[in-house]
């Protein structure tokens, strides 16, 4: 990953496969925003016991970053519903409820993934102008989000998915993704990908399932940052009361 600075108080990351397309994207720490502790300072949740009004202030910070006119986010609920955005937004910022994957083919609407631990993942086909950000927990991987959203595209956008390019954000890293109920949680085809006893490699998963559905490795990017150990970042396993930081993408 590179660091962008748009300005001297406000800074994001944006990958470097991404960075040369026509479209705008970024991955946003904790730092920048108005939020209080244990919110400080851009956390961009309606739901985590922040003033709304601090979160929609600093999702106004992130679309200025981005020089993007729209927004639209979700209520995740780590399920496996995706939600198509199909024309240009009646309002500046809007939230829907209750999906996981968001997807569209618009230029100007920025969608973002809400995150404390848990992957964004990016897609973008730059043939067939689309993209995707997809909120990916261990529910999502247990699910599958990434092969259903990419099915999406391919129905809606006749999108190929060799010419997709993918990537993964910071996210709980293998060193702390702890899941001592990991028999209970997890299908058999998931405990391969444990690191040490207990300890899974979450974005070790979501790569195969981007190359199970047809993404090819070389077009696969890994941030490699663990948000518990990061202080950067959000982390609901570190913190447990925090806010949520967020990554963006949208075409311009």
């Amino acid at each position: 990953m590179i660091q962008k600075k748009p300005s001297a108080k406000f800074s994001y990351l944006a990958f470097a496969s991404l960075v040369p397309q026509q479209l705008s994207h970024g991955v946003f720490s904790r730092s920048g925003g108005v939020s209080p502790p244990p919110y400080d300072a851009l956390n961009i949740s309606y739901y985590v016991g922040d003033q709304a009004e601090n979160a929609r202030k600093n999702r106004r910070k992130i679309l200025e970053a981005l020089t993007m006119p729209f927004l639209v986010s979700s209520k995740q609920i780590h399920e496996k519903k995706i939600y198509r955005v199909t024309e240009t937004p009646a309002k500046t910022e809007s939230e829907v409820d209750g999906f996981d994957g968001l997807l569209t083919d618009i230029p100007g609407v920025a969608l973002m993934i809400q995150q404390a631990d848990c992957q964004a993942v990016l897609l973008y086909d730059p043939i067939r102008p689309a993209v995707a950000n997809i909120h990916v927990g261990w529910r999502g991987s247990v699910a599958d989000i990434i092969g259903e959203t990419i099915r999406i595209m391919k129905k809606y956008y006749r999108t190929n998915t060799e010419n997709l390019l993918a990537a993964i954000s910071p996210s709980l890293g293998s060193c702390c993704a702890e899941f001592v109920n990991f028999r209970r949680e997890l299908p058999c085809s998931l405990h391969g990908y444990q690191t040490k006893p207990n300890f899974f490699d979450f974005p070790a998963i979501s790569r195969d399932q981007l190359t199970s559905a047809g993404v090819l490795p070389k077009n696969i990017e890994t941030a490699g940052i663990c948000t518990k150990c990061d202080p950067n970042f959000f982390s609901y396993r570190r913190e447990t009361i925090t806010g949520r930081c967020c990554s963006v993408i949208g075409l311009l």
